[in-house]
């Protein structure tokens, strides 16, 4: 690798940051951060009329939480639209541009007579200069838009860093528009503009843009700018096998982490979407930069599966301290009016090991600290005739035992000698009064974490 390695990820602001750009954001910045290099973000918020501020905001956020630290940025094409015009009047005035006056109208009705001959819906290169050719008079009252020269012949061939070697013929592509009337670039010539002027040496970006890639390609070459070397990743499919996307069962990255997922489990699922090293299933950001070298990414689209993501998610939460855990899930109490305590570094480590995210802790740690429901179900279950007298025995004992672990351990072996019972038969119903469920860690652990006063107001209610 000689030079500078520079990357960028580049997303319209018209929609929240989904998975698919999150997943070529992270190959990106893995990339770039493989090599030494540099990351950029770009927002590409020249479609006006769809780009909000909402959307932008969106986007950074996205970006922070995921941990992907960008080394320029965020550089808006809206303010880049001198520049863009400064480009166009020097390709107006090399040949490589030419005004076109045709209207809507105009343009409708060429296509329609190339469908009814069966042709491909190409522009026809009416008001493209050329020697010995009558342009047709200029219309009053019709501004123009500006369009490339695409070479008419020859193919358009690059070595794709995914795909292999690919190769499109001119013949399939036309003299697109690379600017509007209204003065505003289109995407294909700013995202070429941008990347010469940002020296971008290496684009990652999702197969979709293939098609786009011939025009660009030619677009640089007519600059005389160095091209970058281009990535296509596949697609990410959803459950139903079509390609998630903005409009299509897309859900943003910030709704993750509001649902309780961890930037580094996501980024780790997000990995292994496309990319692999060897049979490695988890591992660190740090691991995954000395890892990625741009080899190993898969040229077939990767099937969403929710189940994969909380099983990685579980892991990483098994992995991480009660301490470290614990302010993660105040946030989530905290959205719900409950503000947690000194016990919550304590609960989380108790309830860690059954949660595969935060929100399933929280909902956890929420039983310690606001009111519980015991159903009739359970009730009628697990309260019965039988362990009431237990119950009772047990609430005269914890009024005076040492509130520790291993006291209220012993205490509850006396409880169950004195009444003949199994630790089943007084273990769930206690738990359904305390809790509100059967299915809890040890007892004796969870009534540490709950105050005396706390349990036994609840085992009254037997």
């Amino acid at each position: 690798m000689t030079g500078k390695v520079r990357t960028r990820i580049a997303p319209s602001p018209t929609g929240f940051l989904h998975l698919g750009t999150a997943r070529t954001a992270l190959y990106s910045w893995a990339y770039a951060r493989h090599y030494g290099g540099e990351f950029v973000l770009r927002i590409e918020d020249t479609d006006v009329a769809r780009s909000t501020q909402d959307s932008t905001d969106q986007i950074l956020a996205s970006m922070h939480w995921l941990g992907l630290e960008y080394d320029e940025g965020p550089i808006y094409q809206m303010q880049r639209l001198e520049r863009y015009r400064e480009v166009i009047a020097q390709m107006l005035a090399a040949g490589t541009a030419y005004h076109c006056y045709c209207t809507p109208a105009e343009l409708d009705e060429m296509r329609e007579a190339q469908r009814a001959r069966g042709e491909k819906t190409l522009y026809d290169r009416r008001w493209r200069p050329e020697p010995g050719k009558v342009l047709p008079p200029v219309p009053e009252g019709v501004p123009p838009v500006v369009r490339f020269c695409n070479p008419p012949e020859g193919d358009v061939t690059w070595n794709d860093l995914v795909k292999g070697e690919i190769t499109i013929n001119n013949r399939e592509i036309d003299d697109l528009i690379i600017l509007r009337p209204d003065g505003v670039p289109t995407y294909n010539f700013a995202v070429v503009v941008d990347d010469w002027d940002m020296n971008i040496t290496h684009v990652f970006r999702g197969d979709e843009h293939i098609n786009n890639t011939p025009w660009q390609i030619n677009i640089f070459r007519a600059l005389g700018a160095p091209l970058p070397q281009f990535g296509h990743v596949p697609v990410i499919l959803g459950d139903d096998g079509q390609k998630l996307s903005k409009r299509r069962g897309a859900v943003s990255v910030t709704a993750y982490e509001d649902n309780g997922y961890l930037p580094e489990a996501m980024l780790n699922y997000l990995a292994r979407l496309g990319w692999s090293h060897g049979d490695d299933e988890l591992f660190t950001r740090e691991q995954m930069v000395s890892w990625f070298d741009g080899s190993h990414l898969s040229k077939s689209p990767a099937q969403w599966d929710a189940a994969k993501l909380a099983w990685v998610n579980a892991q990483y939460i098994k992995a991480k301290s009660g301490d470290e855990l614990a302010p993660l899930v105040a946030a989530q109490l905290q959205k719900r009016g409950i503000v947690a305590d000194g016990r919550l570094p304590a609960i989380c480590a108790l309830f860690k090991d059954r949660c595969d995210t935060t929100l399933a802790l929280a909902n956890w740690a929420a039983a310690f600290y606001g009111d519980i429901t015991v159903t009739e179900a359970d009730r009628a279950q697990h309260i019965t005739d039988a362990v009431k007298p237990a119950i009772a025995t047990l609430v005269e004992k914890l009024m005076t035992v040492t509130w520790d672990k291993a006291s209220i351990a012993v205490m509850i072996k006396e409880v169950l000698a004195t009444h003949a019972l199994k630790m089943p038969v007084l273990a769930m119903p206690v738990r359904v009064l305390v809790l509100g469920t059967s299915q809890t860690p040890s007892l004796d652990s969870v009534l540490e974490i709950l105050s005396r006063e706390k349990v036994i107001e609840r085992l009254k209610k037997a």
